[in-house]
């Protein structure tokens, strides 16, 4: 198997490669970077999580010319989440490249910091075609000195259809750039892309071998980063486990996470690539013995670790590519056991869920969280057993004395000495959880927990005359939806785009799909890979204005919102 230092790199992108822990290249990356090295135009048919982003980032990084300061390298995604990761790896790749700059640009938000950051100076820019575009008509990118461009999930792309505005780019950057496209199939619009824009391209097919053990039960549990702490806690309390492994992205998050589990009572510690090698050690040999229980670990940190105790890995930050995912559930189900592995995904971490699942070919089953009831019964049956434990220990006989004084001097019966007596044992914290407030099952208020939103669709339309008024009365009569939830509403001719609260419990869900408007079912869904237009439309001003003689007529939403497709169309 080659390692990254036959390839060729720039020593210091190897230097960052060593300090994340990334000693052989995967298929996609041993096939493609000699390439890319080369000048070569490249077609990589390769799925999510094969390792592809550090198979173009590495080769861009070795060539670049810090001296410059206008784009040299533009990275083209489907979608803002990935604009993101593939910024971050960049990131994370030229950690000892001195003054270099990446920036991503995408459709929702403020065009201010991305005109600053093109002021500033980028050497790579990463964003969705839509916006890309945007920029390209002001001026504020200019492609003159783009010496290579990646199309990453062109598939995606297409199905999303930003086909043409991926031709558009095509047509705007230098004919002298390097291109390299990248999708997990290759359906006629991808192909004639390639076709006619791809110079004699080195075609490179990889098949992911990724896969977890067949004897590891994978869950996930769909929660809002303000609640994971929460969430963690409540798993951690009722799920029998022996040891754990709970991964986060970065080292900062190690520390303050195990604190936060110290803080509630669990034997928790950190490790991650900061700690020196003897700690880590010891940390682990804590682990294997059974003195510690509970290990808030990196990627980096934990590579290598084999522990037989591992019953369970908690993905509390969902990993950005498969092959992590792989590495991470395989800590446990080691030596033939069983394992169970348990994955927190936000709302707008779907889509990587939905890669692990490809990647893997299994499913990922949605577990509940556990109930106040069943974390409470669980405090007080090891409540119950500590009484029992202390008892069989022996060793009373002074404090039942004590006891016994206290009761005949007080007059105070014993039942009453020992709950005081616990009470004193369990401190500040609580023995039970307070009971959280329900929501109604008639059609009570629904109260979001976080400010995160995700874009629905309902099947009526222009066609049915629904009116932006009518949707928000069903949403919020219906719902128990307060207005100030109910963001965009784009109504299209056979369906209606909504902008709504982020997670929404199915059984709000299952109710608003019986409700009625304009003789018609709502039948709301997620509206995955459809995006919104962003001209806002508030309840009760759907009514047209009177057409007086002399005035142009206004112009209608599915004009305006057809003269502003090629612009907002990625902001989902």
């Amino acid at each position: 198997m080659p390692t990254f230092d036959e390839l060729d790199l720039d020593s210091r992108v190897l230097r960052a490669l060593g300090e994340l822990g990334y000693e052989s290249p995967s298929p996609i990356q041993e096939k493609t970077i000699p390439h890319l090295l080369a000048g070569q135009d490249v077609l990589g048919l390769a799925q999510t999580g094969t390792g592809k982003t550090a198979a173009f980032a590495l080769p861009i990084l070795s060539r670049l010319d810090l001296d410059l300061t206008t784009p040299q390298a533009l990275v083209l995604t489907p979608t803002r989440e990935l604009a993101l990761q593939v910024s971050e790896a960049f990131q994370r790749y030229a950690a000892h490249l001195p003054g270099f700059h990446v920036l991503p640009i995408y459709g929702g938000q403020s065009y201010g910091p991305q005109l600053a950051g093109l002021r500033r100076g980028a050497h790579v820019v990463v964003g969705t075609p839509g916006r890309l575009i945007d920029h390209l008509n002001k001026g504020s990118l200019d492609p003159a000195g783009l010496r290579n461009l990646v199309l990453d999930e062109a598939d995606e792309m297409l199905r999303m259809g930003f086909i043409e505005d991926v031709e558009t780019i095509l047509q705007k950057v230098p004919d002298s750039r390097q291109v390299a496209l990248f999708s997990a199939t290759m359906p006629g619009a991808v192909r004639k892309i390639t076709q006619s824009y791809l110079r004699e391209p080195v075609e490179i097919a990889v098949r992911t071998k990724t896969s977890t053990a067949t004897n590891i039960n994978q869950r996930y549990v769909p929660v809002r980063g303000p609640r994971k702490l929460d969430a963690l806690t409540r798993i951690l309390e009722v799920e029998p486990f022996d040891a754990v492994i709970v991964f986060v992205r970065t080292k900062q998050v190690t520390e303050e996470l195990a604190e936060q589990l110290q803080t509630r009572g669990f034997s928790a510690a950190a490790i991650n690539g900061d700690i020196p090698q003897p700690l880590r050690e010891r940390t682990i040999g804590q682990l294997r013995d059974g003195r510690l229980d509970i290990l808030v670990a990196t990627d980096v940190a934990a590579r290598g670790l084999d522990v037989e105790r591992i019953s369970h890995v908690l993905n509390y930050d969902i990993p950005h590519d498969t092959e992590s995912y792989v590495h991470r559930v395989g800590r446990t189900g080691r030596a033939g056991r069983s394992g169970e592995a348990i994955l927190f995904v936000a709302p707008r971490e779907r889509h990587l869920l939905r890669n692990i699942e490809r990647a893997t070919r299994q499913t990922i089953e949605q577990m509940e969280l556990p109930s106040t009831e069943a974390v409470n019964e669980r405090r007080l049956a090891r409540f119950a057993q500590r009484i029992t434990d202390t008892l069989d220990s022996g060793g009373l006989d002074t404090f039942r004395e004590l006891v016994r004084d206290y009761e005949r001097t007080h007059e105070v019966p014993a039942a009453e000495i020992a709950a005081a007596l616990a009470c004193m044992a369990q401190g500040d914290r609580p023995l039970l959880l307070e009971p959280e407030a329900e929501q109604e099952a008639d059609g009570g208020s629904f109260e979001p927990a976080g400010s995160d939103t995700e874009t629905y669709r309902v099947e009526v339309g222009r066609r049915n005359r629904v009116t932006p008024r009518a949707l928000v009365g069903a949403l919020a009569n219906e719902g128990g939806l307060a207005s100030k939830h109910i963001g965009h509403i784009d109504i299209r001719a056979e369906h209606t785009l909504i902008e709504l609260p982020a997670g929404l419990p199915d059984e709000l869900l299952s109710r608003l799909r019986k409700t009625q408007v304009a003789g018609r079912g709502l039948r709301i869904t997620r509206a995955d890979g459809e995006a919104i237009s962003r001209r806002p439309r508030r309840p009760g001003r759907d009514k047209p204005k009177p057409h007086r003689k002399g005035q142009r007529s206004p112009q209608s939403a599915a004009s305006v919102a057809g003269k502003r497709r090629s612009r907002d169309r990625d902001v989902a």
